[in-house]
């Protein structure tokens, strides 16, 4: 006896009619995690109407963003504005939320509290040497390991 469907084609397609048609609800498709961290680490101003609008359902659904969301920025507040001084009660405040990628960046930046706060407050950095350095690391890459003192040298001060 062959396997199969023994009613008629007719019967298939008005059947497969009325799944295509019929109507589907409608359900916005919810952010990429991605999208979700670009809108958290911008500057609130420079979020269209519609980002701030779906960060602000995010963060109402869940808390843990809301309570993320609200540590970033004022660390980036901190950061931008140099008050280094206010990073003690970031941390403390940081602490208070179960939220622990942010409790290992503050036991990071507890090891080394006073430079972390002397860097969010003095307005020195060592930005040009950190460009140099990366410079000739790049010429090295470059020489594919051939890179011997002297070769470098020599590169480093024609270049």
């Amino acid at each position: 006896m062959p396997l199969g469907y023994k009613r008629s084609y007719q019967r298939v397609r008005a059947y497969l009619h009325d799944k295509r048609t019929s109507p589907r609800p409608v359900t916005a498709r919810p952010p990429s995690p991605r999208a979700v961290t670009v809108w958290i680490l911008r500057h609130p101003d420079t979020l269209t109407e519609s980002e701030q609008l779906q960060l602000n359902a995010v963060r109402r659904h869940y808390p843990e963003l809301d309570a993320l969301t609200r540590h970033v920025r004022s660390f980036a507040t901190m950061l931008t504005s140099r008050h280094g001084e206010r990073l003690p009660d970031w941390l403390d405040a940081v602490r208070q939320d179960d939220l622990p990628s942010l409790h290992t960046l503050a036991a990071g930046i507890d090891r080394d509290r006073d430079a972390v706060i002397a860097g969010l407050t003095l307005p020195w950095n060592s930005g040009a040497v950190e460009g140099h350095v990366n410079r000739i690391k790049m010429i090295k890459r470059q020489m594919f390991g051939r890179a011997g003192f002297q070769l470098l040298r020599k590169r480093d001060l024609l270049s």
